[in-house]
């Protein structure tokens, strides 16, 4: 009811086409479309309306995009940028103060935030420009995004200064969660700079584990079959896998930069079969954290016994932080498994049989086991040392 009343005040406030309750219904209407076309033709109707407003309106409009579904989103999305290119094309001054107000409140929707930045970068750059640096740990990752390649920039432009440059992308490192940012900020700190980049440690991807498989999935059946490692997990202990070849569990280490576990290393590239992957995690104390996974292929996952998510779909793509599962960690030894099933498709994008996961807070900051070992070296890099 609260935000209603807000809506309702900075309607009443400015000279629409309509009275304010017609606006807010007209809002309404683009709340409620749905799915397969569900609410589409009283939507259109009302966008129309809404439209036809001065950019005063705009505020509403952002305010409104708080809790909306997607589809509703877009609708006022698009809503509101229509309004913008309108009052552009008629030389009219947007309502800056309250954009910037309303973008500085961490509270609104992130999505409408951005929306709103996006506004005042067009039509108010210097200002705009000074809000940015203030958006690093922005929990808005579009906006923060912004901050942070304003960092790389002044990185990249520091770079006759070794030290200050390397500093200022640290920064950026700390607060980047892209990837394709990330990668830009290591690139210029290993290459650029010759510093080391610990990139597992920096986001928390956890490198060390035990793998068991294979198991089989022959139709897919693997996903909802209970094999042993669900029921108890016993490292010392042999099981029947496909086939009813006996299957033992096998040390495993990554050295991927994003925590890569990839279940074709050990196994060899297979089709039709279930894979586990267990780790411990030691926990400074009782903590909430979130545990952060991506994985292409059907995949269930469990914290010191309890059951606490799954998915079963393949091959949709994988990226870092896809899935996030807030969680309490109990004090001293947590224990995570994660279940993996590779489906019978054989074209060349479904290879892949992996994961990655990594344990953070909910900003992304990483939080580290406190028996944390040294990240595994590539093995190209292990074997050069060996030699010297």
């Amino acid at each position: 009811m609260k935000k209603l009343s807000i809506l309702f005040t900075l309607v009443v406030s400015f000279t629409l086409p309509v009275r304010a309750a017609d606006f807010s219904e007209q809002l309404a209407k683009l709340n409620s479309v749905g799915p397969e076309g569900k609410g589409n033709t009283e939507a259109a109707a009302a966008w129309n309306e809404i439209t036809a407003g001065p950019a005063a309106t705009i505020l509403p409009i952002l305010t409104a995009m708080d809790g909306a579904s997607p589809l509703a989103m877009n609708w006022m999305r698009s809503a509101a940028e229509a309004i913008l290119e309108k009052e552009k094309k008629s030389g009219n001054d947007l309502p800056t103060a309250e954009l910037q107000a309303f973008l500085l409140n961490r509270e609104n929707d992130p999505q409408a935030r951005f929306l709103a930045y996006d506004f005042l970068a067009g039509s108010n750059t210097n200002e705009t420009a000074a809000l940015v640096p203030g958006m690093i740990d922005d929990p808005s990752p579009p906006l923060r995004r912004v901050a942070v390649a304003g960092l790389i920039a002044q990185g990249r432009s520091e770079l006759a200064t070794p030290e200050t440059a390397a500093a200022t992308l640290q920064t950026a490192l700390d607060a980047a969660r892209d990837v394709d940012q990330i990668d830009e900020i290591a690139k210029l700190l290993r290459e650029d700079l010759e510093k080391s980049v610990d990139l597992p440690t920096q986001f928390g991807f956890l490198m060390r584990w035990h793998l068991i498989g294979p198991f089989d999935n022959t139709d897919r059946e693997g996903f909802d079959r209970v094999y042993p490692p669900e029921e108890k997990v016993d490292l010392a202990a042999a099981h029947e896998g496909k086939d009813g070849k006996e299957v033992r569990w096998e040390t495993y280490a990554t050295s991927d930069d994003y925590g890569m576990v990839d279940f074709n290393t050990p196994f060899s590239p297979l089709k039709q079969v279930t894979g586990y992957a267990y780790t411990e995690f030691q926990s400074a104390g009782e903590q909430q954290v979130e545990l952060r996974l991506g994985c292409k292929n059907a995949w269930k996952i469990w914290l010191n016994g309890e059951f606490l998510f799954g998915r079963d779909e393949y091959h949709r793509g994988i990226r870092i932080d896809q899935y996030i599962l807030p969680v309490t960690l109990k004090p001293g030894r947590n224990t995570l498994l994660v279940k993996a099933c590779q489906n019978e498709q054989e074209q060349d994008w479904t290879v892949q049989w992996e994961f990655q996961l990594r344990v953070c807070d909910d900003t992304g900051a990483a939080v580290l086991s406190t028996d944390r070992q040294p990240t595994p070296e590539p093995e190209e890099k292990a074997r050069r040392r060996t030699a010297e």
